[in-house]
C-alpha cells in the first residue's frame, strides 16, 4: 500500500519504465540551473502569468465599472429629460390660468413639503378652496391658485407639484381635526 502511484503502474505493466538516461540531467554543482541571459526562470514565468491574470481581472473590472457608470449616466439623463418635459407641460397648462389676485386680503395656510405654506386669497376664493372647487399648484417657487380640473391635470402629470386640493364633501375639517377655513 505504501507504493507510489508510479510504482503501482510499473508493477501492473500498464506503463513501461522510461529510462532516465534519455532525460537531460541537471548540473551536479548543487546550484539551480543557469539560464541564458534575457530568459526568464520558472519563478519569473509563474509570476508573469499571475500578473497577466491579475491584469486581466483589473481590466474586466474596469470595463464593468465603466459600463455601469455609463448606464447610470444614461438613466440620469433620461430622468432629467422626463422631468423637463413634465415641467414644460405644467407650465403650458398653467399659462394664463392662475387665479391669484394681487389685492387679496386673506391668507390660507396649508402644509406642503413638511412646512407650513401660505397663499393670499379673497373671501370667495377661500370658500371655493375649502370646498374643493379650487386647488393650489407649486410652480417655480410660487403657489398658484387654479381651478379643480387644472389641479387634477397637474396631479396626473406630476403629483408632487399639487400642493393642495381639498376633496369635496370633506366637511371642511382637515386631517388634523382643525377646520380648513380657520384663520390663524
Amino acid at each position: 500500500m505504501a507504493d507510489s502511484l508510479r510504482d503501482q503502474l510499473l508493477k501492473s505493466g500498464i506503463v513501461k519504465q522510461v529510462r532516465e538516461e534519455k532525460r537531460p540531467s541537471a548540473p551536479s554543482s548543487g546550484r539551480a540551473p543557469a539560464f541564458k541571459k534575457g530568459s526568464k526562470g520558472p519563478k519569473a514565468r509563474a509570476a508573469s502569468s499571475d500578473e497577466l491574470d491579475l491584469a486581466k481581472a483589473y481590466a474586466i473590472r474596469a470595463r464593468t465599472e465603466a459600463s455601469e457608470r455609463k448606464q447610470a449616466e444614461r438613466e440620469a439623463a433620461e430622468q432629467a429629460r422626463l422631468k423637463r418635459e413634465r415641467k414644460q407641460k405644467i407650465q403650458q397648462l398653467l399659462q394664463g390660468k392662475a387665479l391669484n389676485k394681487a389685492d387679496a386680503e386673506h391668507v390660507r395656510h396649508f402644509e406642503y413639503g413638511g412646512k407650513i405654506r401660505r397663499v393670499h386669497v379673497d373671501p370667495a376664493q377661500l370658500a371655493a378652496l375649502n370646498a374643493g372647487e379650487l386647488g393650489i399648484v407649486q410652480q417655480a417657487g410660487r403657489y398658484v391658485l387654479v381651478e379643480r380640473a387644472i389641479a387634477e391635470q397637474v396631479r396626473d402629470i406630476d403629483a408632487h407639484l399639487l400642493a393642495l386640493l381639498v376633496e369635496p364633501g370633506a366637511g371642511g375639517i382637515g386631517d388634523d381635526g382643525v377646520p380648513d377655513d380657520l384663520m390663524w
